[in-house]
C-alpha cells in the first residue's frame, strides 16, 4: 500500500553541511552491523537502532519523523586457498567497504508499520543516494580535524622564485652537499635539493637541507618523494619550523621542471612516518613464553577502537569508567534517554552511551572478522567500540582535542572533568567527578614572629615530581633510572619549604615557611607522575620506574592538623598584601628565567603545572606558547579591603553575571576560588544548593574536621590501594601509545587487565609495565 508521508515534508536531502548518522546509532553502540541494522530518519538523518531498544522509534515518535533509511551490513564470505597478503596500515591502496560488505537497503514509514516503502519514489530516490554517497559522521568530522591541522603561512603566500630552471627530477638527483638519493627537499626559492634530517625507520639523512636554509635564508621546501600527482606533498616552512600547506605547489614545481602530473610517490610523508613511529610503541601482548595473552569479554570488558591517535581517550574513559561514582552515573541510562533535539550533539547522551557500551558487556564479544585459522593465527579480539561522537563533543572548540594529533592523556582528563562538572546532574545522582575531589591546605609560617596563614585549595588530582637518577650503563646499553618509591615522591611534595617573602606583621626578611598537606581525602585519588628531563633544551619523557605496591597503604601521616590553638594568624590585610594567594616555587622560577622566558611566562606555567619543578612548566610552556594570553599576568583575585571581608573583582562579576551566574553566590565563588573565573564556574555548577552566604573565617580549634563546604573526607585510616593506571611508551608525551591497566574482579579472583584500544586481556605480570604509568587512580579502600 501507498504510505501517505512521502512528501517533501517529511523527506530532505543533505547538504555538505549535515552531520549523517549512519553508522552507529547516537543513543547506543547497535550499528548496522546488527541483525536488524540501523534506522536513518529521511528528514534529519540522526542514526537509531532498529532493535530491541529501538532509539529509531523513540526519535521517529518524538519528532514526528515517520520515514527512515534502513541499512544493514553483513560481511561477504571469502574462501582463501593461500593465505591472505599482509596488509599494511599505510597501504595506498586499501580494501574498499563494497569489497568486504553486502549492504541492504529498505526504506520504511514507522509511523505506518510499512517496511517496504517504494525506494525508486522520485520523492525518496534522490535522499537515499545522497545519504549512501554523503561522508559519515565519522569521517566528516575526521576530514575536518586533518584539513585544520596544516594552514600556509606568509613565507609560502610572499615566495620569490628564482629564474626557472630544469632540476635532476627524473632519478631524484642527489644532495648538494652529500651523495644522498632519498629524503630529499626541493628550496622551491633557487631548486636546491637538501637531504633531510634522519629520520624514524633507518632513512638516512644529515639535515643538509636545513643547513642551506640557515645560509640562504630560504625556508620553504618540498620532499620530492612525498609528491603526488594530486598536488599533495610534505611541505615545510624552516622559517616557521612547521609543516605547511602550499595551495600553489603545483606552480611552483613547474619552475624547477616538476610536473604534477608524471609524479608517482615513491616515500613515506611525514604524517605516515609519525603513525608508524606511534605504532612502534606496542605494549606486549604475550606471555614470556610467546603465547598470546587470552582474550577477555564480558561486562566492563570491552575495548574503544582508535580513531587515529586516540588512545590517550579510550585509556582515561576505561579507568573513568570503572570507578563506581560513574558507574553509577552513566552505567544504565540508554533506555530511557534524555529528551533532547540532537542526541549526537549532547553531552549527557554520549556519556550514557559510553557507559553502556563499556559496561553493559552487549558488545564485548569476538570480532567476527577475524577467525583464527591455520592462515590467520591470530586470538579473536573485539571489533571494539567507535567513540566518535563523544571524541567530536568533547574536542569541540578546543585547539588541541578537536584534531587528530596525539594528545597528552592527563591534559584530556582534566578537561573532560571540567565538562562533566559544569554538566547539570540529577540531584539524585550527582557529579561523578566529585568522588576525585578534596582539599590541600597550605600552611606559611613567618620565619620571624612565627604567626600563620592557612589557605585551602580544592583539587581533583595532584601531581608528583619523579627524582631522576641514572644509574651505570651496561655496556652498549641506554642507561636507565634509579626506582623510586611512591612515599618518597609524596615526601617531596609535602615537604617543608622556605620561600622569600617579607612579613608586614613584623617587618623580618627571613622569608616563610610553607608546607602543603592533604585537608581531606577523596575516594578516588587521581596522581600525575611527570617524569621529564631536559636535553638540549627540549623536554623528553623518560621510563623511570615508580615503585606502588598492589596492597593498601594509609596515606594518614599527610593529613593536616589543621591550625592549633597555640598558634597565632597573621592579620587578615597582612596576609593579603604580603602573601599572595599563589607563591611561585623559586628555584623553578630562577631556572625558567635563565632559560629566558619571561617572568609572566614563568609564573603562569608554574600556577598551571601544580607548583612543581622547572622541567614540568616548561613542558607546558612549549606547549603553550601559542596561547592569546600567554603574555598576560597572573590574577588569581585578591582578599581586598580589611577587616576580613572579601571583595570581588567586578569585571570578574560581570562576566558571571553575563553568563546568568550573578548574586551572592558568585561572589562567593570567587572567593572560594582566589578569584579564579575557570574555578569559580566550576564551583558554581559543582555547589548548586549553595545560598553564597559568606562565613567569617574559623578562629582555630583543633582542626579535627574539615571546614563546612569542604569536598572529601577526614575520617581516618585512609587507606588507598592502586585500582588502575595510564601506562605510555614514547619519548614524548604527544607521542607514543597509552593503554590503561585495571584491576578486575574475574569469576573468584582478581587479576589486572590491560585495555590495549579495542584489545582486553588478562594480564600475567603488571610489574614490568608500571614503570611506564603516567597517571595513578587510587580507590579509598
Amino acid at each position: 500500500m501507498a504510505c501517505p508521508h512521502i512528501g517533501p515534508a517529511n523527506v530532505a536531502k543533505p547538504t555538505a553541511a549535515d552531520s549523517v548518522y549512519r553508522e552507529d546509532c547516537t543513543q547506543c553502540f547497535d550499528s548496522i552491523d546488527d541483525p536488524a541494522g540501523l534506522d536513518v530518519c529521511l528528514k534529519c538523518f540522526n542514526g537509531g537502532c532498529a532493535g530491541d531498544r529501538n532509539h529509531a522509534g523513540l526519535h521517529s515518535s518524538a519528532r514526528k519523523h515517520p520515514l527512515v533509511l534502513n541499512i544493514r551490513r553483513t560481511r561477504k564470505m571469502v574462501v582463501r586457498d593461500e593465505p591472505p597478503p599482509k596488509i599494511s596500515k599505510l597501504a595506498i591502496a586499501a580494501e574498499t567497504e563494497a569489497d568486504r560488505y553486502d549492504t541492504a537497503l529498505t526504506v520504511k514509514c514507522l509511523e505506518c508499520g510499512i517496511d517496504d516503502v517504494d525506494k525508486s519514489d522520485p520523492t525518496i530516490a534522490a535522499t537515499v543516494d545522497a545519504i549512501m554517497k554523503a561522508n559519515t559522521f565519522s569521517r566528516k568530522e575526521e576530514i575536518k580535524a586533518w584539513e585544520q591541522e596544516l594552514t600556509t603561512c606568509e613565507h609560502i603566500l610572499m615566495l620569490q622564485q628564482d629564474p626557472p630552471r630544469q632540476i635532476e627530477s627524473q632519478d631524484l638527483g642527489h644532495c648538494s652537499k652529500c651523495d644522498l638519493k632519498e629524503n630529499l627537499w626541493l628550496c622551491l626559492q633557487c631548486g636546491n635539493l637538501g637531504c633531510g634530517r634522519a629520520q624514524f625507520g633507518g632513512v638516512g639523512g644529515n639535515s643538509h637541507a636545513l643547513a642551506h636554509s640557515k645560509e640562504s635564508s630560504h625556508g620553504v621546501a618540498v620532499k620530492l618523494g612525498s609528491i603526488t600527482p594530486e598536488g599533495t606533498a610534505d611541505v615545510y616552512c624552516y622559517s616557521c619550523d612547521e609543516e605547511r600547506v602550499d595551495e600553489d605547489l603545483g606552480a611552483h614545481l613547474a619552475n624547477w621542471g616538476i610536473i604534477l602530473a608524471e609524479r608517482q610517490k615513491t616515500e613515506k610523508s611525514l604524517t605516515e612516518m609519525q603513525i608508524e613511529q606511534n605504532l612502534r610503541w606496542e605494549f606486549s601482548m604475550t606471555t614470556d613464553d610467546g603465547k598470546e595473552l587470552t582474550p577477555l569479554f564480558g561486562p566492563g570488558l570491552t575495548g574503544l577502537k582508535n580513531l587515529g591517535n586516540s588512545c590517550y581517550l579510550a585509556s582515561i574513559l576505561q579507568c573513568l569508567y570503572d570507578m563506581p561514582s560513574f558507574q553509577q552515573r552513566y552505567g544504565g541510562g540508554v533506555d530511557s534517554p534524555p529528551d533532547v533535539l540532537d542526541p549526537a550533539q549532547d553531552l549527557e547522551t554520549q556519556l550514557r552511551k559510553i557507559g553502556d557500551g563499556l559496561l553493559s558487556g552487549r558488545y564485548s564479544k569476538p570480532d567476527s572478522d577475524v577467525i583464527a585459522s591455520e592462515h590467520s593465527p591470530e586470538v579473536p579480539h573485539q571489533k571494539g567500540l567507535q567513540p566518535s561522537m563523544l571524541k567530536h563533543l568533547i574536542g569541540r572548540g578546543h585547539q588541541e582535542f578537536s584534531t587528530m594529533r596525539q594528545q597528552d592523556a592527563f591534559e584530556f582528563l582534566q578537561h573532560l572533568i571540567k565538562l562533566i562538572t559544569r554538566s547539570q546532574h540529577p540531584v539524585e545522582l550527582g557529579d561523578p567527578t566529585q568522588a576525585m575531589r578534596f582539599v590541600m591546605e597550605q600552611r606559611l609560617q613567618c620565619l620571624g614572629c612565627k604567626k600563620v596563614r592557612y589557605s585551602s585549595t580544592e583539587q581533583d588530582s595532584i601531581f608528583i615530581d619523579v627524582p631522576l637518577e641514572k644509574l651505570p650503563a651496561e655496556e652498549g646499553q641506554e642507561p636507565k633510572y634509579k626506582p623510586v618509591n611512591l612515599k618518597e615522591c609524596l615526601d617531596n611534595l609535602t615537604a617543608p619549604e622556605t620561600v622569600e617573602l617579607t612579613c608586614s606583621a613584623c617587618g623580618s626578611k627571613d622569608g616563610f615557611s610553607k608546607r602543603q598537606l592533604f585537608k581531606t581525602f577523596p575516594e578516588v585519588l587521581v596522581v600525575n607522575a611527570r617524569k621529564m628531563a631536559v636535553v638540549n633544551w627540549v623536554p623528553v619523557k623518560v621510563d623511570v620506574p615508580v615503585l606502588v605496591g598492589d596492597e593498601p597503604f594509609p596515606l594518614d601521616s599527610y593529613l593536616s592538623k589543621g591550625q592549633q590553638p597555640d598558634e597565632e594568624v597573621l592579620p587578615e590585610e597582612a596576609a593579603t598584601s604580603n602573601v599572595p594567594a599563589f607563591v611561585p616555587n623559586q628555584e623553578a622560577l630562577a631556572m625558567l628565567e635563565g632559560m629566558g622566558f619571561p617572568r609572566v611566562r614563568c609564573e603562569k606555567a608554574l600556577h598551571a603545572t601544580g607548583n612543581t619543578d622547572a622541567n614540568t612548566a616548561m613542558e607546558w610552556l612549549f606547549g603553550h606558547m601559542d596561547d592569546p594570553d600567554i603574555d598576560t599576568p597572573l590574577d588569581l583575585g585578591g582578599g581586598g579591603g580589611g577587616g576580613g571581608g572579601y571583595t570581588a573583582d567586578p569585571e570578574k562579576l560581570a562576566m558571571l553575571e553575563s553568563m546568568g551566574l550573578g548574586g551572592p553566590r558568585a561572589t562567593k565563588a570567587l572567593k572560594e576560588t582566589n578569584g579564579d573565573i575557570e574555578r569559580a564556574i566550576e564551583w558554581l555548577f559543582s555547589h548548586p544548593d549553595d545560598s553564597g552566604e559568606l562565613e567569617e573565617a574559623a578562629d582555630g580549634g583543633e582542626g579535627a574536621t574539615a571546614g563546612r563546604g569542604d569536598v572529601g573526607s577526614r575520617t581516618l585510616p585512609a587507606n588507598f590501594q592502586l585500582q588502575s593506571i595510564v601506562c605510555h611508551k614514547g619519548t614524548s608525551i604527544h607521542t607514543g601509545h597509552y593503554v590503561a591497566f585495571i584491576r578486575k574482579k574475574l569469576g573468584d579472583e582478581t587479576s589486572w587487565v590491560l585495555f590495549n584500544d579495542e584489545k582486553v586481556v588478562k594480564v600475567v605480570d603488571v610489574e614490568e609495565m608500571k614503570k611506564f604509568a603516567y597517571i595513578y587512580f587510587f580507590r579509598r579502600v
